[in-house]
């Protein structure tokens, strides 16, 4: 009997963490470990949109990188002055370590002089970015 207890204890407290684990994934939000930190057009390997830029980190087999992908790019499309940079995770080690990218897809939000203002991990939503790009313009 007391095994069950602590099987179903333990399946509760799984459940719990996973639920709160997806609610967090991917919605932009500050971090103060970002204060300061600019990117520009040489470590981006493209240039700096004119009012913001969209900077994603992606990996060979991230699933969510696509979709991640594609929402960026409409913004982009949509919103004038932003762009999108995609780099390749795998390839700039020392740029992820440096930003502290633990896991992919991860979105930064640059203002126009290349500062990280917003930061997300997972797949953001359009409107989230979309409201991101608010404080960076």
């Amino acid at each position: 009997m007391t095994g069950l207890v602590v099987c179903v204890l333990v399946l509760a407290a799984a459940s719990a963490y996973g639920v709160l684990r997806q609610r967090r994934s991917g919605r932009v939000r500050v971090r103060g470990r970002d204060d300061g930190k600019r990117l520009g057009a040489a470590e981006l390997g493209a240039e700096l949109g004119e009012r913001a830029t969209l900077v994603q980190f992606s990996s060979a087999f991230c699933a969510p990188c696509r979709a991640t992908r594609r929402v960026l790019g409409e913004v982009a499309g949509v919103v004038p002055g932003v762009a999108h940079v995609e780099i390749d995770a795998e390839a700039q080690l020392d740029l992820v370590r440096r930003l502290d990218i633990l896991k992919t897809p991860t979105v930064l939000v640059l203002d126009a002089d290349g500062r990280v203002v917003r930061r997300a991990t997972g797949q953001p939503r359009k409107a989230d970015v979309i409201a991101a790009l608010g404080e960076a313009v």
